[in-house]
């Protein structure tokens, strides 16, 4: 490792055109596991923004006679986010759902438990979990505080204190480190979308008072450079000024780049998909690992085979960080949890529907809510390892 390196990590609001369609697939994935027997509903949902139109496709299995509002859903989501745009309205977009269809039989098969044969992973694919203790949440600085400022930004301008500022934007923070450990804040940069009335400096007099409020005073000094709009003008955003798809912000999703990532996204899947709920484990184990004091940095990769319920494969790494062997570490995770995608869901209750609040700043790194959301970032296992 070296022992000076700058690191960045960068997030994007919930207005961000991605971030808008990871909300409304996800808002799918609450209403179907909102029905009767959760545990049968399948869901495969991507989402496609741009001015003024909403597209949905992809498959889905609810119960007998059920009937998705997609068009509610979608608008509310818009809606709570905070369009009301010429180039993208929620009451105005049209919208177009025919490209949802019924789960694939094929895939029915290798997942649905029949007989003996338990419910398999609903895809094949590899999950990185992660933990370090940079933060009080266990996560990488850079993502965690890239995060912060995005979502006191959006509080603050749903509460009306920031006239001017509309929802789509986007940060980075850059921070500077010493043998691994972070001391200095080097640069941030905000990009945020404005009313035409602001210029550049009208809207860092809005959004520099908050990054000040969000950073470590500790890290801040008169060499941090603090960037906001770098090109002088952000008026036309959201989706009327770039196409959003699902799924395109799985590293502003996990870790910042700081940790690897299997290339699954999280947005528009239901809990039998593994490249979500395996990756939740992941992090949650990860998170007990460094949490137990075993170790300072902990990283976990899962792998599965698409219709097979145990994992292919567990890998762990603790950087040289570790109390005990990495082995042994595996050894006793696999003691304490069942990770078969059954085994999962049940650990975690993840058929319950909390996904849409976890699709903009970041699934991980969040407090755990009493509704259930964010149970992987428990750390009830301390005491286990």
């Amino acid at each position: 490792m070296n022992k000076k390196y700058l690191f960045t990590s960068e997030s994007v609001s919930e207005g961000h055109p991605d971030k808008v369609c990871d909300i409304i697939s996800d808002s799918v994935v609450d209403d179907f596991l909102s029905q009767e027997n959760p545990e049968n509903c399948r869901v495969a949902m991507e989402t496609l923004v741009t001015t003024n139109k909403v597209v949905l496709a992809g498959e889905v299995r609810g119960p007998e006679n059920y009937k998705c509002d997609y068009e509610s859903l979608a608008r509310n989501a818009v809606k709570e986010i905070g369009y009301e745009q010429e180039g993208f309205h929620w009451e105005n977009f049209s919208f177009d759902c025919s490209g949802v269809h019924s789960q694939s039989a094929d895939i029915a098969i290798g997942v649905d438990a029949s007989g003996n044969k338990d419910q398999g992973a609903g895809d094949q694919g590899i999950m990185f979990g992660y933990a370090c203790k940079e933060t009080p949440s266990l996560m990488p600085a850079p993502i965690y505080y890239s995060h912060k400022i995005l979502e006191q930004m959006a509080t603050e301008r749903k509460q009306g204190k920031t006239p001017g500022i509309q929802p789509d934007s986007k940060s980075q923070v850059t921070l500077q480190y010493n043998n691994g450990v972070p001391e200095t804040c080097t640069k941030i940069v905000v990009s945020t979308q404005h009313d035409d009335h602001l210029d550049q400096n009208g809207v860092g007099e809005i959004v520099i008072p908050i990054i000040k409020r969000i950073m470590p005073e500790e890290w801040m000094n008169s060499e941090t450079e603090i960037l906001i709009n770098p090109t002088g003008k952000f008026v036309i955003g959201g989706p009327d000024g770039d196409t959003g798809l699902t799924g395109r912000k799985i590293i502003v999703d996990t870790y910042g780049g700081a940790a690897p990532h299997g290339g699954g996204a999280f947005s528009g899947k239901d809990p039998t998909k593994v490249d979500r709920s395996a990756a939740y484990i992941a992090r949650y184990i990860a998170k007990n690992v460094v949490a137990s004091e075993v170790a300072e940095r902990c990283t976990l990769q899962l792998a599965y085979a698409i219709g097979v319920s145990d994992p292919l494969s567990i890998y762990v790494d603790t950087h040289g960080t570790s109390q005990v062997k990495d082995e042994e570490l595996i050894k006793k995770i696999t003691s304490i949890i069942d990770l078969t995608p059954r085994g999962i869901r049940d650990h975690l209750n993840l058929h319950m529907p909390i996904y849409k609040r976890s699709a903009a700043y970041g699934h991980f790194g969040r407090e755990p809510q009493d509704d259930g959301s964010f149970s992987w970032e428990k750390i009830d296992l301390i005491n286990k390892f």
